[in-house]
């Protein structure tokens, strides 16, 4: 026994495609066939079935209708999978034996362009990385293929550096080297939710060069190193491999360097939530949400990118400003330019389509709408004066030959499937007209024909009928034979009763009436074909009509939230210095009433006020503060107008934060890991000109550690000889206060409290001088803690303070307790640490007993702990360990 030759045909085609789930078409349906129909029943809740296959077992089986096909497409493709496109390659009613099939398409997270399940504000990128161990360097390709875009990047090998360009990004699939370092795989997967595809070497440099000379006009290779080269590469060649042609809107390969624009690492776009919140990973209540008022998608997506990328160059900073600016001061041509964008289609992914050969007829009328509104975008245009606004306007095309092909050729109200007709408008093509009209008047004709006849000849039992075998036919009874004109009519056949004839004339028509709408179905796609054609060699054109809209777009949008938040213009200076006056936070003032934000001023620069020191209580806004600073420097950056009345912005290169963190377990590592692991990368990268905030650092260990770390960083950051950048540093060690005046360039600044008896009300201002306490069980009380808790809390505080701090007697404090306290085992813990510590101090010969044995094991198991290399659960059960020893000694 042997396989049908179906299901023969079916491995044949999957050995091409083995990490796929092969969609194979089989008439009206995709079936999906052994491991693939398995995997599929599951992952999209189809049923399960079987088909014979020639083997003793019955085949697995499942399938979905292929008009339904997108929907169950965009599920697998969401949930990380790859689907391949197995269609007939023949007319199955035509064909000799088994159908041809072959793969049309493979459809890849980041190669997915269904505009139904594509996020419309933001784009879908696919992203090859190379790795070249040997000369320590990487490149970095990424593209959005539904838009064209094509970027390109290289650097030194560092992973911080790979990680920030990731995180920049948000890819959605990634192209690595089959061999790729277990280190950066493991790191890039640990916080990325992305698809992985390794790649053989081979298909990184194999005809590089070539391969690029074709798909970019004008390409020099001279001006790319081998790296650069090999990563493009490898998503060029993974791009043509899966949508099986070569896509005409990827014509434009963009180089930057990683310093044209400001870093901001990974971590701070989180802490900053730029683009979406930390808690549930939505666009509302972040950054973008707060600035994103545009009118197109475009727009939208190219606002994302100018918070992702803020600008580092102050000419280009300040013609973003002064265009906003006069959008700002002419407030009717404001209006004008968002009524007519609103009527804007996606262009970029529309030109996608067409260059993609899957845009519809109704694509196309939303193409031919959106270029109908572009000369009222470029009249409006010719009203500004400043730089950006008025190149805008020169460079602007048009489209004016696109839009008049589109307005004559294709139908206002179109056929959704290009294989139904009702494509093409009438007198545009006149084998099309004729055939409409063959198709709607044949039987009208054939009527009025056979009335004719009758007249002409006299024979009034004339018919014309129709069968397959002749056709159309004139059939004349025998007993008017001699009434049948000669010449004109040719016998066709001969019945016992009659006699059938044809005309010239007849077959004419014939031709024309039988198969007229087949024939007339495939010349409207035919001329569809060839106008989308036409189309499409217009598409570099299209681009960048697209490119100055959306960033039109963009500007208008600055300009609405700056009118409608009272933003500043900012000033742009590269002297190091940030002074803000009555600076606001853009999204914590939005979810408040109007007015009642607390604003705070800001001055920052790289010599007296280099460190900010930043003491007060939990939740009285200290950090609020700090990522307001943040968040403005970052508006400035971008051309944005500022929520603050004053501002004179110095132009970051870098901008890191250390706000916040969350136990990594997963990674193995623990809050005070991340946090240590985060600052040491701050210190690593930041230069002069950057802008670092530090929250609580060293809050995640012992006191006197934290403090010490903290201290020691607040040295380094100052110290003449290393850093010197602009800093916002809060913490709760009041220790640290001290070191005003003797560091220089700190200053100590506090969140004002107000107290009233026993309450507190933060009052969210930032003042000069260091706080004098942290008002925690004041917080606590705020937060809800039982009442009890609070006055037992407050009688400990009062205790401790009375005492030698450094000798606390735990008993006393606890026996003043009206009745037994949980917290006493606590106590009695502490109470044997500090026992032993004074014991210790007081010992002066130097002598080894058990207690000091027991304390150099305990500390020797401690340092053995490679904490980086453990499960979770192991971690817990070596703590566990630890903390049972230590109540031992």
């Amino acid at each position: 026994m042997g396989l049908t030759p179906m299901l023969q045909q079916y491995l044949d085609v999957k050995k091409s495609c083995k990490d796929c789930i092969l969609f194979f078409r089989v008439g009206d349906f995709y079936e999906m066939f052994f491991d693939d129909a398995e995997l599929a029943s599951r992952e999209l809740e189809l049923v399960l079935t079987g088909k014979d296959c020639g083997l003793e077992k019955r085949a697995p089986m499942c399938g979905v209708p292929f008009h339904a096909a997108n929907s169950y497409i965009g599920r697998l493709v969401g949930k990380g999978y790859k689907v391949a496109i197995c269609e007939q390659l023949e007319d199955p009613d035509s064909a000799k034996g088994l159908v041809k099939r072959g793969i049309i398409k493979i459809i890849t997270p980041g190669t997915y362009t269904d505009s139904s399940f594509l996020e419309e504000n933001k784009n879908n990128y696919i992203m090859s990385i190379y790795i070249d161990n040997i000369k320590n360097s990487f490149s970095l390709c990424c593209s959005d293929i539904s838009t064209g875009e094509f970027n390109c990047t290289d650097s030194i090998l560092d992973l911080s550096i790979i990680l920030d360009e990731i995180a920049k990004y948000s890819p959605t699939e990634i192209l690595i080297q089959e061999h790729l370092d277990l280190n950066i795989y493991k790191a890039i997967k640990e916080r990325f939710n992305v698809s992985f595809t390794k790649l053989e070497d081979h298909l990184f440099t194999d005809d590089a060069c070539k391969n690029l000379e074709i798909q970019f006009k004008g390409f020099d290779h001279s001006n790319f190193n081998d790296i650069l080269l090999k990563s493009c590469n490898g998503l060029l060649k993974y791009i043509k491999h899966t949508q099986k042609t070569s896509l005409s809107n990827i014509n434009k390969l963009q180089y930057y360097t990683i310093v044209d624009y400001m870093t901001i690492d990974m971590s701070s776009r989180r802490n900053l939530e730029l683009t979406e919140t930390l808690r549930d990973k939505t666009k509302k209540d972040s950054f973008l949400w707060v600035l994103d008022k545009t009118s197109t998608a475009m727009g939208g997506r190219q606002l994302k990118k100018w918070i992702e990328q803020p600008l580092i160059n102050e000419k280009s900073i300040n013609n973003r400003l002064d265009a906003v600016e006069e959008i700002i001061n002419n407030i009717s041509y404001h209006e004008d330019l968002k009524e007519a964008l609103k009527e804007i289609y996606d262009i970029e992914r529309l030109t996608g389509k067409v260059s993609s050969k899957s845009v519809t007829a109704k694509e196309l009328i939303w193409l031919k709408t959106s270029l109908e509104k572009v000369p009222c975008i470029k009249k409006i245009l010719s009203n500004f004066k400043s730089n950006l606004l008025n190149n805008m306007y020169k460079n602007l095309d048009e489209l004016k030959d696109i839009y008049e092909l589109l307005d004559n050729s294709i139908l206002d109200n179109p056929s959704i499937s290009l294989k139904e007709g009702n494509l093409i408008k009438e007198g545009f093509n006149s084998k099309i007209d004729d055939l409409r009209k063959a198709k709607a008047h044949g039987k009208e004709w054939i009527a009025n024909l056979e009335s004719s006849e009758k007249n002409e000849t006299g024979i009034k039992s004339l018919k014309i009928s129709y069968n397959k075998v002749f056709g159309y036919y004139i059939e004349v009874t025998k007993s008017n034979l001699n009434l049948v004109p000669e010449g004109r009519y040719i016998r066709k056949q001969t019945l016992t009763n009659a006699e059938r004839y044809i005309t010239p004339e007849l077959k004419d028509m014939e031709d024309k009436i039988l198969g007229a709408e087949e024939k007339l179905i495939n010349l409207e796609y035919d001329i569809f074909v060839n106008i989308r054609d036409t189309v499409e060699e217009q598409v570099g054109r299209m681009q960048e009509t697209a490119k100055i809209i959306s960033e039109l777009d963009c500007l208008n949008s600055l300009a609405y939230v700056a009118l409608e938040n009272d933003y500043c213009k900012p000033k742009i200076n590269n002297k190091c210095e940030i002074h803000i006056v009555d600076g606001r936070h853009p999204v914590v003032e939005k979810s408040l009433d109007t007015g009642t934000f607390v604003a705070n001023d800001t001055n920052l620069n790289v010599d007296d006020d280099k460190l900010l020191l930043i003491t007060g209580p939990n939740m009285a806004g200290k950090s609020t503060y700090m990522r307001q600073v943040a968040l403005i420097v970052i508006m400035a950056q971008i051309g944005s107008f500022v929520p603050a009345k004053k501002a004179n912005i110095c132009i970051c290169d870098k901008i890191f934060t250390r706000i916040g963190a969350s136990d990594d377990l997963a990674a193995g590592k623990s809050t005070f890991m991340v946090e240590m692991w985060e600052v040491s990368n701050i210190l690593k990268n930041a230069t002069r000109r950057s802008l670092v905030l530090l929250d609580e650092v060293g809050r995640g260990t012992s006191t006197y550690d934290g403090l010490s770390i903290a201290w020691a960083i607040i040295e380094y950051i100052c110290g003449s000889s290393n850093l010197g950048c602009k800093t916002l540093f809060a913490t709760h060690y009041h220790e640290l206060t001290k070191l005003e005046g003797i560091i220089d360039g700190v200053k100590n600044y506090s969140v004002s409290v107000k107290e009233n008896g026993n309450d507190i009300t933060f009052l969210r201002k930032i003042i000069r001088g260091g706080a004098d306490q942290s008002y925690g069980i004041e917080v606590a009380k705020l937060a809800g803690l039982p009442y009890e808790v609070i006055n037992r809390a407050k009688e400990i505080l009062s205790n401790i303070e009375n005492s030698n701090k450094d000798n606390i007697n735990v008993k006393e404090i606890t026996d003043c307790s009206i009745e037994e306290s949980v917290y006493n085992e606590d106590f009695k813990v502490e109470e044997k640490k500090n026992t032993h510590e004074h014991e210790a101090e007081n010992i002066h010969e130097k002598q080894v007993n058990f207690f000091d044995i027991q304390k150099d094991n305990l500390i020797e198991d401690i340092l053995s702990i490679d904490i980086l290399n453990m499960t979770p659960m192991e971690g817990f059960n070596k703590l566990y360990d630890i903390i049972k020893k230590t109540k031992e000694l």
